[in-house]
């Protein structure tokens, strides 16, 4: 009889452990995908990946990819897909770096920035929805209109922003503190933030809802066209911060900033998790997806290949993310 409890306990136990293996099992698998390459690259060259110079590198820039990593969850989820966040990234860090050269104070120059790219991502929602248009095609389409409309209007010059390094909003968003990368704490926030409006409130639920089935949300009471505009507004506010904490690390702006970042971003979404038919995802799979992207190239050039080998690799562990989800589609749903 004294047995009885505890063995009662041990069941409760197991059960928890096994919902939430069950309820995390694609951020599981992918945290066991970053595992296994890790361990592949510190056997490739230990003296690299035994010094804390690599990681702090990594650190440094990974954030970058977190703000458009998870918001690109949210727009994947409900059945979206956006192709414009680079020139967004480009557009909202151009609003930044403008203000910022002009002698503007550097924190209402980050608001401004933020306030552009969600204007433009609101603008780039109500095209693909209430113009009834493909997010793939029409994405695709405002990218290159963007992109050319910050050509024309800067005549493909950069803008260095060096007196950012002395103001108390650079210490505050992207300084240090003993030696770690202050913009990694923001992008942290930002995930917890993220993941709790994606598993815990309402509006997670409706991206739910609406990607798994747009006409049952609707029957619902869901206004599914508002819920994708918003994802698509938060997409233009992910990709205002990528942009701006991207000029901050290099202390310069390009016309062709954010380009570099499309590829390894649907890399890091679909690899951590994410499946294409929409209605489930992971927020803690998509960023552990980034970290796994943000390390392929300093690993494979750390083993001595070629830097040509990034792009095959993050086009590989694409199809086999795909592949996966896919074989796993019965199970997920």
């Amino acid at each position: 009889m004294t047995d009885t409890p505890e063995i009662e306990n041990r069941s409760i136990e197991q059960g928890a452990l096994r919902r939430f293996v069950l309820q995390n099992r694609a951020a599981i698998g992918t945290f066991a995908v970053f595992a296994v390459m890790m361990a592949l690259f510190f056997v490739g060259n230990p003296r690299v990946f035994s010094d804390y110079r690599i990681y702090y590198s990594v650190l440094t820039t990974l954030p970058v990819a977190i703000f458009v990593v998870v918001p690109m969850v949210f727009l994947v989820t409900v059945g979206e897909i956006d192709l414009s966040f680079p020139a967004v990234m480009a557009l909202s860090a151009w609003v930044f770096a403008l203000g910022v050269q002009a002698g503007f104070e550097p924190f209402l120059c980050f608001v401004a920035g933020a306030g552009a790219g969600l204007i433009t991502g609101a603008v780039i929602g109500a095209v693909v929805v209430y113009g009834g248009l493909s997010s793939l095609v029409a994405t695709l389409g405002l990218s290159f209109l963007i992109r050319g409309a910050i050509l024309i209007g800067t005549g493909g010059k950069s803008i260095a922003v060096v007196s950012l390094k002395n103001t108390v909003a650079y210490q505050v968003l992207s300084g240090t503190i003993a030696g770690f990368p202050v913009q990694m704490i923001w992008a942290s926030v930002f995930v917890a933030g993220s993941a709790i409006l994606y598993n815990r409130h309402r509006f997670g639920a409706r991206v739910h809802c609406v990607g798994d089935n747009p006409d049952s949300a609707e029957q619902m009471g869901i206004d599914t066209r508002r819920v994708r505009v918003l994802t698509f507004v938060f997409m233009g506010f992910g990709a205002a911060l990528a942009g701006m904490f991207s000029t901050m690390i290099n202390f310069t702006w390009w016309p062709t900033s954010g380009d570099s970042y499309l590829l390894p971003t649907l890399a890091a979404v679909f690899v951590g998790g994410t499946p294409t038919w929409g209605g489930i995802g992971t927020i803690l799979g998509g960023t552990i997806g980034a970290v796994i992207v943000s390390f392929i190239q300093v690993g494979i050039v750390s083993a001595g290949l070629d830097g040509f080998y990034v792009q095959f690799f993050n086009g590989l562990i694409i199809i086999l993310s795909l592949l996966g989800h896919r074989w796993n589609q019965i199970r997920y749903r």
